[in-house]
């Protein structure tokens, strides 16, 4: 069976995450790419987790459990990367769920400007090999918006540089989850 794009973010993320690397969750949510990514960077890794709402560090938090060592959490937009992480960090990866958080406030949404500022930190640092994950929902206010300008972004990046993949089933209702893999060719 063809995976969902959860499950393909996960495999995504696990063929080039090893341990000890440094890795971003741009929008912590529930905590569950958090975690994902805790266990793929072992004791010697870290884990980067950003997210606008209490209720989002509180689960994530809860998640981790002992694995929380290896991650600093942030109430904090995903824009700002830049303040948060030195521009000398080097970032194997790094995934996004764009949208808002489940079972939560629905006008609470990411916002392509912002996303947008943060695809450009992350690719940045960003090494090569390294891939940046970015799962649009887009089926709410706002969401169509944010999906053309996110598509936007990738589409022009130098073929160069990045290697651009969008994966999505195309036969199903109720706007299905668009997942864009970026992966890092070359400096």
């Amino acid at each position: 069976m063809l995976l969902t794009a959860l499950h393909f973010s996960h495999q995504l993320l696990n063929e080039v995450v090893t341990s000890g690397d440094h890795v971003i969750d741009a929008t912590m949510g529930n905590g569950n790419d958090t975690l994902f990514l805790a266990e793929l960077v072992g004791s010697t890794g870290h884990v980067y987790a950003f997210d606008i709402q209490e209720q989002a560090l509180t689960k994530t938090r809860q998640k981790l459990g002992n694995l929380i060592d290896r991650t600093s959490l942030y109430l904090a937009g995903h824009e700002t990367i830049d303040e948060n992480i030195s521009k000398h960090q080097s970032i194997q990866a790094a995934i996004f769920n764009l949208g808002y958080l489940p079972n939560s406030d629905k006008q609470i949404i990411t916002l392509p400007e912002t996303t947008k500022q943060a695809m450009q930190a992350i690719l940045k640092r960003l090494t090569v090999g390294g891939r940046m994950i970015v799962v649009i929902y887009y089926g709410h206010a706002g969401g169509e918006t944010e999906k053309n300008e996110v598509l936007h972004f990738c589409q022009s990046l130098p073929q160069e540089q990045f290697t651009v993949l969008t994966y999505q089933f195309i036969n199903q209702k109720n706007n299905p989850p668009i997942l864009l893999c970026v992966e890092k060719k070359h400096d």
